[in-house]
């Protein structure tokens, strides 16, 4: 590891302790923090997440949130009515922009989120997350609350799978960590550089551009380090996370993407063929043998959003 990143360790790294919510708010005065949960078909989870944020965080004892806004992506399922009940505000992706045809992928809703919030600090938490804490937000919004010097902040956890401590993160551990400490080894130092739960000052995020799809996580990391530099990242200890696991096909996918974001920053090259084919058991065939299925790779990315003219005009109105 480079000396740069042992010593971003020792000074850029917290535990959610470190800051209690008494400090957070002493240290508010007058910044509006809005968090985001990009949602599809999450009815199971969604509303618990609302609803410890608007009794903890809402609350006239704790005003800490000032706006909680559900974006749903096209669920299928009662995702928004359960987020309305909870209290959030929720907004369909497709309401956002209807000028910019909108296009599937977590990225772009997280992108569509900067045009309905309005907060300096936009603190983004995954609609999947069991057991969820408070502390999830408190934990990556507190830097930035009493820090200048901190833009941007991810949230560390320990990941189990099922009952199993630690074996969470699969892609982190075999292609996002590679990557990074190959080509960005100033950003080696981060734990779950893949994690949804991150916070950063709407004057960065608004600056930077927002890969569509599964590859959001990687490109605003790096995109973030070039920017403000690595003194300007954050990370802090929230305890464990726990979620809903995808298959292994789906990780592929998500490994493919996440590759396709990193070349991307790497070269800004043409990829010749940007598709996945992964195998499945042919049941046409009785299962003896395995069909392809071919899959495309998210190779679409948004524009820093200061570009976008509707995003300017709301900011002169």
């Amino acid at each position: 590891m480079l000396d740069e990143v042992e010593r971003w360790l020792a000074r850029r790294s917290w535990s959610v302790a470190d800051r209690p919510v008494e400090r957070l708010l002493a240290a508010k005065r007058g910044t509006t923090v809005s968090v985001v949960l990009p949602a599809l078909d999450e009815e199971a989870t969604v509303g618990d997440i609302v609803s410890v944020i608007r009794r903890e965080l809402m609350s006239e004892a704790v005003p800490l949130v000032d706006e909680l806004v559900v974006i749903d992506s096209g669920s299928t399922d009662r995702t928004a009515e359960v987020a309305a009940a909870a209290g959030a505000r929720v907004v369909a992706r497709d309401e956002i922009l209807p000028r910019i045809p909108a296009v599937p992928g977590k990225g772009e809703v997280l992108w569509r989120s900067l045009m309905v919030t309005g907060g300096d600090i936009v603190c983004f938490v995954d609609a999947d997350l069991r057991d969820f804490s408070a502390d999830f937000v408190t934990g990556i919004v507190g830097p930035l609350l009493t820090d200048p010097d901190v833009d941007f902040v991810k949230a560390m956890y320990d990941r189990p799978l099922g009952d199993t401590p630690g074996q969470g993160g699969r892609v982190t551990e075999l292609v996002a960590r590679p990557l990074l400490n190959l080509h960005w080894p100033q950003l080696a130092g981060f734990v779950q550089p893949l994690g949804g739960e991150y916070a950063a000052r709407r004057s960065l995020l608004e600056r930077l551009p927002f890969p569509v799809g599964y590859g959001v996580e990687l490109g605003l990391l790096v995109d973030a380090l070039h920017t403000v530099g690595l003194d300007a990242l954050a990370q802090v200890d929230v305890g464990v996370r726990k979620h809903r696991h995808q298959d292994g096909q789906a990780l592929g996918r998500m490994a493919a993407a996440i590759y396709r974001t990193a070349q991307l920053r790497l070269s800004r090259g043409h990829l010749v063929r940007p598709r996945l084919t992964q195998f499945e058991r042919d049941e046409k065939d009785g299962g003896r043998g395995f069909a392809p299925r071919t899959y495309a790779v998210d190779t679409e990315e948004r524009p820093p959003m200061v570009e976008i003219t509707e995003y300017a005009h709301r900011r002169v109105a």
